[in-house]
């Protein structure tokens, strides 16, 4: 991964697991807790891809194994992570961008879900049984309802930020070039698909503002019209 990519995704990990530990954690909630970390992995992995995706879950799990209070095996959280991380990059569509909010929200959904029951399967295969005494059902049902109502301020910011890291300002090419094309991979859920509108939008302004500065142009104060020319057609 370049430098910038593997700079953002360590700081947002980072961010990530201090607010889980210290806010999200403390919560008194019924069931599970809002994993903020997973919405974190889940949001770079949409616009890294799978293999991005796989490494930033291995290490955010990691370090969520490591880090106190953690009451489980070390390594256990960080394969669930990679696996949620692998298989939510290969969501990411063609084009890089959601047409919709769809796409993302059902893509927290699954995780979500996918994530509990690998996390209560490897504890089952190293003997932990805390699953069963909660209930599965009810940890599954509060895991999704929690991370759906907390991905929509959270998701959104994340991938914006990761697409802008991504384009390099000095890659940038002038007049509409692929980079200018590349539009951002949270469109679709920041704008419930219409990023195809606003790019339209944008071009228009571009067109008018440079139709107004030539006719500025051509109406410059002390020349003269040319002699025989009637009117300047507009562009």
């Amino acid at each position: 991964m370049r430098f910038n990519r593997i700079l953002l995704s360590a700081t947002l990990v980072v961010v990530a697991l201090v607010i889980q530990v210290t806010v999200l954690g403390r919560l008194q909630l019924p069931g599970a807790v809002p994993d903020l970390l997973l919405l974190t992995v889940v949001s770079l992995a949409l616009v890294y891809g799978h293999v991005s995706g796989a490494l930033i879950g291995f290490a955010a799990g990691l370090l969520a194994d490591l880090a106190p209070p953690a009451d489980h095996a070390a390594g256990r959280y960080a394969l669930v992570l990679c696996v949620i991380g692998y298989v939510a990059g290969l969501t990411r569509p063609d084009g890089g961008r959601f047409r919709s909010a769809w796409g993302p929200m059902l893509t927290v959904v699954a995780a979500a879900i996918g994530s509990t029951l690998l996390y209560a399967g490897v504890g089952a295969l190293v003997g932990d049984t805390a699953a069963r005494h909660v209930g599965l059902t009810g940890l599954l049902f509060t895991a999704t309802l929690y991370d759906l109502l907390l991905a929509p301020f959270t998701v959104p910011f994340i991938m914006a930020l990761a697409r802008r890291a991504e384009n390099d300002p000095m890659a940038v090419e002038a007049g509409g070039g692929p980079a200018n094309k590349a539009a951002d991979v949270s469109a679709g859920w920041l704008a419930g698909g219409t990023g195809l509108r606003i790019g339209s939008q944008r071009g228009g302004l571009r067109l008018k503002t440079a139709r107004s500065r030539a006719n500025k142009a051509v109406r410059i104060k002390g020349v003269k019209p040319v002699k025989g020319v009637k009117s300047v057609k507009k562009l």
